[in-house]
């Protein structure tokens, strides 16, 4: 059971040594190292069942299972040296230096950067493939196929599809960002030079030279040259382990091993670590990619980039399109070559033919999806960043709207953080801290009980928590302390208490007592320890003890370790059974009160023969082998009292299909009293571990598919509550029923190891998207397993570094806020999808098609394509991603992100069956309109192939040119005017136009007509720009045709408003199964 620290005051005062700093690893991503570490210790640690052992032993890549197997902390010392074939006076010899160095040196690879892959990504991923395909072949048609007179309007249409690579590269880079960093320096891990003896004679070396068996000598300042295990140690050796674990405390080194664990126990020195005082001596026992330190590099190194939820949606609809787009390009190309070129000769030269072929490609693809999709990601980054919710990763963003279950902490998160010590109890006794003021404080008060004496003791002096210097003149609850918020509530407690008629006071208490051990509160003993003694004897005599162990920590772990117990007049009893179960019954009705339930408890160490001379490790383990026997001298009960705006947070998450579950360290009572002020559980009945076990639900599951085992909303809520113990015993069986079966769950009692447990195991069932509060550095593994982790804004570095989002103001209805933005993310991007698509796809698509199967000129040139999707598309779909969340938005089911496609067959219906349906007839009919105005009738447009030459129908080939070239401006125009209405329509899903349009009202949105007015003058600027209709051949269009498309985008907003009043008043109907 490895202890996490040794006293502070042991320090040596003068001592500087360097420790790297945060730019010195910023490379890794800045805490990745702490979270890998914190992870693999986790692992090594975790109980598994002899399946998973067999798999461990067959798999050598598992980081996890491979530090599992390291045993050289178990040996003993002369084995130790047997092992490694080396002398505890002479260290190896030269020969055998020579035949080790062989197996490599004590350099820590870097992992292999792969920027080119990288940029290989941006610049050819997503859709731009199909634009470099469109670029090279267009560039073709230029030269050499647009010999011998080469038209400029190729070379601008290429020109215009490089831009928007670049663009789209550029923005594919943005999104991609954050998403993982590799190692820029490996060296600033590796102690330069290492102190050995070789030969009997001390050395110093170059530190990648050392070999495994090496006797390494390390004193004050050093920096540790390969994972050592320890031969020999001074008795105040320390080491600073920050830059692994990512807590500043000072370890002691020993021989013998304190953990199983080869990354807790204290007799191994790891590789890049410091030595902050005294000195040893080791025996290395790996080096290079070898250590723990190599391991974790090479962890940060392979872990793939994983697709976010919005990443893996859009290469869907990217592999959908992108497979139509170049299917139909084939397409056109082979019907060219095997039928028009050879039936209808003149029709397109092989030039014309390649261009109007890459209409297929840029009709079908929205080059606008990539700016849409980066834009929209960071405007809501910066709506979320107003309210107080940092995201790290934009990517992530759309993921914050998938969560299904939501894992939260107690204390600081559901409750206010601010503790105070509400009640008093010795087995006879109880107290109000109130009543204890008002009856025994005041001078002349009546006698307290002795026992408040004993009590304040262990209070004020086995604490953690310290007040800030610069505040002690304040009153004692409005200073500043420096601890966590249990021991601040009970340093806060002692401070006050004042009995004269038993001279307690905290000044004379510290100022007669000094402390000499103490032993911290960590999460997996539930315990804090100090030991103290008198600075002076007394001047008379006393039965009071001179040294004192006292131990403050959790009544149901510290009663095990009790043997008597005092009672109010300060008298000890033997702890019987019977005064057990009242000291439980207590703690359990306080802790139903919602209270947090601490025992307070010593025992005198007089007869123990500490000497003042004693090392720091032969006193923490005489005090551990001592740690029983205690007298519990009381209980305190303390009240954190929830947020009050948390229950109401709870019940919007709740209303949204979000399961929330408390994960806290606290006894079992006090956390379900919390969850059910705070809503996490609503039922009369919460179910243990013996209720699941007997129920039906724990074999409804069996044989039944990961992704189904999920509570049935005919079930109802249930609630369940486990304790840490309860984990331990867990079977799949067991978590089948627990997330399947239940929608109220309390985790008490658990460590980190269990919190990463519980998440993995939930993500494990379900298709559950995970979200995890935390703030602690060991609950950096579970926020970097969750699929989204949320650190709080006062928490360690490293959780902040392991979590995708940070709560700035440790405000819990920011989760609220979060969820509200990733749905509003996603229904955004589904309206900018089907916005750009019937108009920007199908509708540019259409006179590829009729050119290329009808023998109809091209109604739409390839540079009026691609300038449409990449400014009037992009121009108006902005106002899209500014677009508030519907109504019922947090009504609805958390999406399933892995079953749950952006684009469904509800989707295309909509895009290609009922807008697009609208639009493209509309914009061909004015295309044909103009026509007939010059004397051609339909036939004489369409099915015409080589017909259009010098003299069809008595007009020159120029004049056919111009006619083509004004209706191709007519068609473009159109569809810029009708995607009004096809704007107008997309903004809601449900609600009518009437209530909620964009000028005024809950739904305004200002962005909308400056869109509109926007992609106007974009249209004005291509058709009157001298210099586009030089070299793109754009001309003016007749005055009519200006206005006949706003009749046909009312037209588009009519027939969706009557298909949304059809779903709103018949919900069963086709219609509403249709919409989108």
């Amino acid at each position: 059971m490895p202890l996490s620290t040794a006293p502070s005051d042991t320090r040596k005062e003068g001592v500087s040594f360097s420790t790297p700093s945060r730019t010195q690893i910023a490379g890794i991503g800045g805490h990745e190292i702490q979270i890998q570490y914190r992870t693999l210790s986790l692992h090594v640690d975790s109980v598994v069942d002899s399946k998973q052992k067999a798999i461990d032993v067959q798999t050598a890549a598992d980081p996890a299972s491979a530090l599992r197997q390291i045993d050289v902390h178990r040996l003993s010392i002369d084995e130790v040296y047997t092992r490694f074939s080396t002398s505890p006076t002479l260290g190896l010899e030269n020969d055998a230096v020579e035949r080790r160095s062989k197996a490599g040196k004590n350099v820590i690879s870097s992992p292999p950067t792969q920027y080119w892959k990288k940029g290989l990504n941006y610049v050819f991923g997503g859709f731009n493939f199909l634009m470099w395909i469109a670029f090279v072949v267009t560039v073709l048609s230029y030269e050499p196929l647009g010999a011998p007179d080469p038209s400029a309007f190729n070379l601008g249409v290429a020109v215009l599809l490089f831009l928007v690579i670049v663009v789209s590269s550029t923005f594919y880079a943005l999104v991609d960002w954050h998403a993982s960093r590799i190692m820029n320096s490996i060296k600033t891990l590796i102690a330069e030079e290492a102190s050995v003896i070789r030969n009997g004679e001390h050395q110093t070396i170059s530190a990648k030279d050392l070999v495994v068996g090496d006797l390494v000598t390390l004193s004050m300042g050093d920096r540790v040259p390969a994972d050592l295990r320890l031969v020999q140690v001074s008795n105040d050796v320390r080491f600073d382990r920050s830059l692994l674990t990512g807590e500043s405390d000072m370890i002691p080194g020993t021989l013998d091993f304190t953990s199983h664990n080869a990354l807790e126990t204290r007799n191994l020195a790891l590789t890049s670590t410091f030595v902050v005082q005294g000195s040893c001596t080791g025996v290395v026992f790996a080096i290079g990619d070898k250590t723990v330190m190599g391991r974790i590099v090479a962890m940060s190194g392979k872990n793939k980039l994983a697709l976010t939820t919005v990443q893996r949606e859009i290469w869907y609809f990217t592999k959908i399109i992108s497979t139509l787009a170049l299917g139909l390009f084939c397409v056109a190309l082979i019907v060219w070559a095997a039928w028009l070129r050879k039936s209808f000769p003149g029709f397109e030269t092989a030039s014309e033919a390649i261009v109007n072929s890459i209409g297929c490609l840029t009709a079908f693809v929205p080059q606008g999806l990539p700016v849409c999709v980066a834009l929209s990601l960071t405007i809501v980054a910066k709506r979320m960043a107003k309210r107080n919710v940092l995201v790290k990763n934009l990517a992530t963003i759309e993921t914050l709207g998938c969560m299904s279950v939501l894992c939260s902490d107690k204390t600081g998160t559901l409750t206010v953080g601010k503790m105070s010590v509400q009640n008093v109890a010795f087995v006879d006794a109880e107290f109000g801290v109130q009543d204890i003021k008002e009856r025994f404080s005041a001078e002349g008060a009546s006698p307290a009980p002795a026992g408040f004496k004993a009590l304040h003791m262990v209070a004020r002096l086995c604490n953690g928590a310290k007040f800030d210097s610069a505040t002690a003149h304040l009153p004692i609850e409005e200073r500043q302390v420096k601890g966590d918020a249990t021991d601040t509530a009970v340093l806060r407690f002692a401070e006050e208490l004042s009995i004269p008629s038993l001279a307690v006071k905290s000044a004379s208490l510290l100022d007669g007592f000094e402390k000499f051990f103490e032993i911290p509160f960590n999460s997996k003993n539930k315990w804090m320890l100090s030991a103290v003694r008198r600075r002076e004897a007394p001047e008379a005599k006393t039965d009071e003890a001179n040294t004192w162990m006292l131990v403050k920590g959790a009544p149901d772990v510290l009663a095990r370790k009790c043997t008597d117990i005092m009672n109010a007049d300060g008298s000890v009893t033997p702890l019987t059974p019977a005064l057990r179960s009242e000291i439980s019954a207590l703690q359990e009705r306080w802790s139903s009160e919602g209270q947090r339930v601490l025992a307070l408890c010593r025992r005198s160490l007089d007869n123990l023969g500490i000497e003042p001379d004693m090392s720091a490790n032969e006193l923490e383990e005489l005090i551990h082998l001592q740690m029983r026997g205690l007298t519990l001298v009381g209980l305190v009960g303390i009240r954190d009292p929830p947020r009050p705006d948390v229950a109401g947070a709870v019940r919007t998450i709740r209303r949204a299909g979000v399961r929330v579950f408390m994960v806290t360290g606290d006894f079992k009572l006090t956390a379900v009293a919390i969850a059910r002020q705070v809503g996490i559980i609503t039922q009369e009945k919460v179910d243990t571990l013996q209720d699941l076990r007997s129920t039906a639900s724990a074999k409804r599951f069996l044989n039944v598919k990961s992704s189904f085992i999920k509570p049935a909303e005919a079930d109802g809520d249930r609630a369940l509550v486990l304790t840490g113990d309860d984990l331990e015993t867990l079977e799949d069986a067991d978590w089948n029923a627990v997330v399947g079966g239940y929608t109220e769950i309390v985790f008490a009692r658990t460590t980190p190891e269990q919190k990463l447990r519980i998440v993995e195991n939930t993500k494990a069932r379900g298709d559950n998207t995970v979200a995890v509060t935390g703030d602690g550095v060991n609950d950096a593994p579970a926020l970097k397993a969750s699929d989204i982790g949320v650190a709080m804004g006062s928490g360690s570095d490293v959780a902040k570094e392991a979590a995708a989002m940070i709560l700035l103001n440790n405000d819990f209805t920011s989760i609220v806020v979060a969820i509200e933005m990733g749905r509003l993310v996603f229904d955004n991007l589904k309206k900018v999808i089907i916005y750009l698509m019937p108009a920007g796809s199908y509708s540019e698509f259409i006179p590829v098609f009729c050119n290329t199967f009808l023998g109809m000129q091209l109604a739409l040139s390839s540079y009026l394509q691609v300038c449409f999707c990449i400014t009037n598309d992009v121009v108006m779909s902005i106002s899209l991603m500014y677009e508030k969340p519907e109504a019922d938005l947090m009504l609805r089911k958390p999406r399933n992100a892995r079953t749950d496609r952006l684009t469904n067959w509800q989707f295309f219906v909509q895009v290609y069956l009922f807008i697009g349906l609208m639009m493209w007839p509309s914009a061909l009919s004015m295309w044909f309109l103009y026509m007939k105005q010059q004397g051609l009738g339909f036939y004489d447009v369409i099915l015409v192939y080589n017909k259009w030459t010098d003299g069809f129908k008595g007009y020159s080939l120029d004049q056919l040119t111009h006619f083509v070239n004004v209706g191709q401006c007519i068609y473009y125009v159109t569809l810029v005017f009708m995607q009004y209405g096809g704007l107008l329509a997309v903004r809601n899903r449900r609600v009518s136009i009437l209530q909620s349009n964009p000028l005024w009202g809950p739904r305004r949105n200002l962005v909308v007509p400056v869109g509109m007015v926007a992609t106007a003058l974009i249209a004005i600027v291509n058709l009157y720009g001298p210099g586009l209709q030089k070299v793109f051949d754009t001309t003016p269009i007749p005055g009519m045709f200006w206005g006949i498309p706003f009749a046909f985008a009312l037209g588009i907003l009519t027939m969706d408003e009557i298909r949304k009043l059809l779903v709103r008043t018949y919900p069963n109907s086709v219609v509403a199964k249709m919409a989108w």
